[in-house]
């Protein structure tokens, strides 16, 4: 794992550990961090999502934006109770660093679909006020880009079947790392 990582890796636990009253070690001050980044936080238990907060576009630096994703998917994920001391030891932390989002021009649905990169695009949707995004790890649970897209739609608060001239689409990808399983 190289040292941005483990460092983003390292940030994002300690932002945790500290919220919940727990000494972290110090982390390396790499110039990287000093630069704007949007960073995801996910947080699993047992292979299961216990977390995920992020940003979609760079608006803060890098050891902000990490930080405060981790405290937000840990503390005020609303699909989740706020994460305990004790389950800290064995939660997972993964923090994914995306890349500048990019227009998706298509003309309908199917142009959408024979377009979309699985298992390498994250997708930002928006329509009639709605907003929803699916990191690119999403294609591991939801491989088909049809199912995918529909999906993503539905988080939006849209139906599946939904399509009008007027929705958007961007992509990105991301750099992503995570510790060991615990």
């Amino acid at each position: 794992m190289d040292e941005l990582g483990q460092t983003l890796l390292q940030l994002a636990r300690r932002s945790i550990s500290e919220a919940l009253g727990q000494a972290a070690p110090a982390t390396p001050d790499l110039p990287a961090l000093h630069e704007p980044g949007a960073t995801f936080v996910t947080l699993t238990q047992a292979g299961e999502l216990h977390g995920c907060i992020g940003s979609l576009e760079a608006h803060r630096p890098l050891i902000d934006d990490v930080q405060a994703n981790a405290h937000a998917a840990a503390f005020r994920d609303p699909r989740f109770p706020p994460l305990t001391r004790d389950e800290l030891a064995r939660t997972r932390v993964e923090v994914s660093l995306l890349s500048p989002a990019e227009p998706l021009f298509v003309t309908d649905e199917a142009d959408a679909l024979a377009r979309l990169r699985p298992q390498v695009d994250g997708l930002i949707l928006a329509a009639g006020g709605r907003r929803a995004t699916f990191l690119p790890q999403v294609w591991e649970q939801l491989p088909e880009p049809a199912v995918f897209l529909a999906r993503l739609k539905q988080k939006a608060g849209l139906s599946g079947t939904y399509w009008s001239p007027e929705l958007r689409l961007w992509r990105y990808t991301v750099q992503k790392w995570q510790e060991n399983p615990r």
